[in-house]
């Protein structure tokens, strides 16, 4: 379609926040806020001298966590400079002024993330991943009410009063008042952002990629397919243009559905306003607000353009890779002249325009091929899939069995090793392991092939980021946020660790077949006959497990509250000695995005029977009860939702289960460490002082034992360094003599723990 008007080009580029710039508020002809990662909230006003660039004014504080929706309330005779409402992580609402800065009202009341704030003349409407939305009314909560079944992203209110929302369910709702008189149903996944279209309706953004234009009575008048990605932001100009944002880089303008311009970025696209005068407005991860305009006398000069696509081109360029490596920066076949040094060591090298893995043979003393490593796609939508999940890196295609010493055989199916750079490494390996029947002595081969391959060998294992929205399928940044500033901090092998790690490999057939042991061995007991499932039961036990085998549908299956509460029943009645197949499939259920809530419902709402559960298997502990249990409770740790609990529970879970960290169950040892790596992770972002001191004793406990398995003992050292780096208590692992748990650590003969070793010690070094 012929663009009848100048495109948009670059006018003004407001640099400040510290990270991704999730919102944009646009306070009338004021000026401009802005929301972060960062915690912060930036205010920006027009520089009178050019009508083009914007000047920070203002820098709001607050929250704990990163912000995200933003409301304006115009200036009033209390507040001459105005107001800005902001929702956060950190489940407030918080009202600042915009004249002093401070926050005077903080609106508690979220169970969970607040993800849209709108006002409702003066009272303040927000939504949250609760799955509530909450009126608030002088400072004080007025209604609360379940708006879904599953988390709301986005609520907005219409000229005419009513509100709308958007949810995880994938359908918009309209509300009079408390009472839902319209669901919208057309989108195949979550909804994620709602602006009003002025005489027609309701604009909506999807996770399924596309934006839909809906009448009021719920028919789509218009869908709009453009963008390769997430949809996370639309919003509309009077003018009738709209713009979009996305996970795909883009912000895309449209006219009467059709894709007229899109405006590339160098990350993520979280938000995209218009102006009153028709600019654009973009918040970038890459922590940059930019406006756009066309005005020619607004469109910034040539230097700054020529900047601009210079940033693009080494942006993408940085991006182009064979199965997750820089292909430019690969070795050419010439360092395959120089011996390797160990059975195994692996080098990718460039041959053409390909990958290609060799691993040093020592009996043969030369290079063996393993295979090529195949493209991996740049777009998110485009990633490789295996097992329905989406990876960073393309499939090392292993051809031939002289690395892994393993009778492959020619005509067998090529083997693929699926790896995310925000997976670990070392648990990738493990389960990869298992899953190809091949032997856990290769284990330290694996990790260090993944380690090279997916260019980390050299730098700091960073785990997941996970957005809070959409989990770890949506948007993981490629780059940090600053990626142009120069950083002056020491380089870390291992910490500090970001993301969490969970227990997400089941046997699931062995399960129910241990559950239907149990199970049998009731029916023949005349006192417990009473206790044992029906076979109404036992179809819909394996309904379950066939649900939590299908991980390609995570995002769609879901569970009965019957299911839940059938899982329940057993663990208050069955014996203590037959519960831990159970417990095993509750450890999974937590996994899954619905099991998840549904099962917090019945925390929050009932008998909090995670702690029972708890009790009851710390109370007389039985070896598979406490590994199972312990693995549970952890991979909680998955699902953002839990964190209140977590965190709330913290002191009676660590106490529980503390005396178990020397278990002869290496198996148990693990888990324990695990739960522990787990909660410095949380508690450094919650800034816990008192949890992290405990968390840290637990570790420093772990970490000085002699006979404990190897990634026990990694994983307690990983918490110690992370909550001396980023948490509040390295002094009192000085106190505690850190200094020489890393000495000893870096004379161990294992890899992983001589460098944690290294890392802590460096730490203790820093001023």
């Amino acid at each position: 379609m012929e663009i009848d008007f100048p495109p948009y080009q670059l006018s003004s580029q407001l640099r400040g926040h510290e990270d991704d710039v999730r919102g944009i508020c646009v306070c009338d002809n004021v000026g401009i806020a802005t929301s972060s990662r960062d915690r912060t909230i930036r205010f920006w006003t027009l520089d009178q001298t050019n009508n083009r660039d914007y000047t920070m004014s203002k820098i709001l504080l607050g929250h704990t966590s990163f912000v995200g929706p933003l409301a304006w309330v115009s200036p009033n005779e209390e507040f001459p400079e105005g107001v800005i409402v902001s929702g956060g992580m950190d489940t407030h609402v918080l009202v600042t002024s915009l004249g002093t800065g401070e926050n005077v009202q903080t609106l508690k009341g979220h169970k969970l993330q607040v993800t849209g704030v709108t006002l409702d003349g003066s009272d303040i409407i927000s939504s949250s991943v609760d799955c509530t939305l909450r009126r608030w009314r002088d400072g004080q909560q007025a209604e609360v009410w379940e708006a879904h079944k599953s988390a709301i992203q986005a609520v907005i209110k219409l000229p005419s009063g009513e509100l709308v929302t958007g949810s995880s369910d994938t359908t918009l709702k309209l509300w009079k008042g408390r009472t839902c008189i319209h669901t919208f149903v057309g989108h195949s996944d979550t909804v994620r952002g709602l602006s009003v279209m002025p005489g027609l309706g309701v604009l909506s953004a999807s996770h399924d990629g596309s934006i839909r234009l809906w009448a009021l009575t719920g028919q789509t008048l218009m869908e709009m397919v453009g963008h390769t990605s997430i949809v996370y932001s639309v919003d509309v100009h009077t003018s009738g243009l709209i713009v979009s944002g996305s996970e795909d880089r883009f912000a895309k303008i449209w006219k009467d559905g059709v894709c007229v311009q899109s405006i590339e970025h160098p990350g993520c696209v979280w938000d995209a306003k218009f102006l009153e005068n028709g600019d654009i407005v973009t918040a970038c991860s890459d922590g940059v607000v930019r406006i756009w305009t066309i005005c020619q006398d607004k469109i910034a000069d040539s230097l700054a353009l020529e900047s601009y696509a210079s940033l693009l081109s080494q942006y993408k360029c940085s991006r182009k890779s064979i199965g997750g490596l820089k292909l430019e920066e690969l070795p050419g076949l010439e360092v395959l002249q120089i011996p390797g040094t160990s059975d195994g060591q692996t080098k990718v090298v460039r041959e053409g325009d390909n990958g290609v893995a060799y691993a040093w043979n020592m009996i043969e003393h030369n290079w063996d091929k393993i295979g090529e490593v195949v493209d991996g796609p740049e777009d998110s939508m485009k990633r490789p899939v295996l097992g329905g999940t989406q990876y960073d890196y393309g499939y090392l295609e292993i051809l031939g069995h002289s690395v892994f010493d393993v009778d492959i055989g020619d005509g067998e199916p090529m083997r693929k090793l699926p790896y995310n750079r925000s997976d670990n490494p070392y648990a990738t390996a493990d389960k990869w392991l298992l899953k190809e029947n091949l032997p856990l002595s290769y284990h330290e081969q694996i990790v260090e092939f993944i380690l090279q391959n997916s260019g980390q060998r050299d730098i700091a294992l960073d785990s997941s980021f996970r957005d809070p929205f959409t989990g770890s399928s949506a948007y993981v940044p490629g780059e940090p946020s600053n990626k142009s500033a120069v950083s002056t901090k020491p380089s870390f092998k291992h910490v500090p660790k970001k993301g969490m790690l969970v227990f997400d490999v089941a046997q699931f057939d062995g399960i129910l077949k241990k559950i239907s042991e149990f199970n049998n061995t009731l029916l023949t007991d005349p006192e417990k006959s009473n206790l044992s499932l029906t076979e109404v039961d036992i179809s819909r036990l394996v309904a379950i497990a066939k649900i939590l085998k299908d991980t390609s549908h995570y995002h769609s299956s879901k569970f009965s509250d019957v299911d839940i509460a059938l899982l329940l029943k057993l663990l208050k009645l069955w014996p203590l000695e037959m519960i831990f197949p159970v417990i095993d499939l509750l450890r999974m259920i937590v996994l899954h995005p619905d099991g998840a809530t549904i099962l917090l419902n019945h925390v929050y709402e009932r008998n909090d029977i995670l702690m029972e559960l708890i009790q009851k298997a710390t109370a007389n502990p039985l070896p598979a009860n406490i590994l199972t249990s312990i693995r549970a409770v952890t991979n909680l740790f998955r699902n953002l939702s839990y964190y209140p609990w977590l965190q709330k529970h913290r002191g009676q879970i660590l106490d529980a289960f503390s005396s178990f960290y020397s278990s002869s169950n290496k198996n148990v040892q693990v888990a324990y460490s695990t739960l522990i790596l787990n909660y410095a992770v949380l508690l450094i972002e919650k800034k816990d002082q008192e949890g992290q001191s405990q968390v840290l004793s637990a570790a420093l406990e772990i970490a000085e034992e002699e006979n404990l398995e190897v990634d026990s003992k990694f994983r307690a050292m990983v918490a110690i360094g992370s909550l001396m780096l980023e948490g509040l208590v390295k002094r009192i692992a000085l106190d505690f003599d850190v200094e020489n748990i890393a000495k000893v650590a870096k004379a161990f003969k294992d890899t992983k723990i001589a460098e944690i070793g290294a890392d802590i010690e460096l730490i203790t070094k820093q001023s």
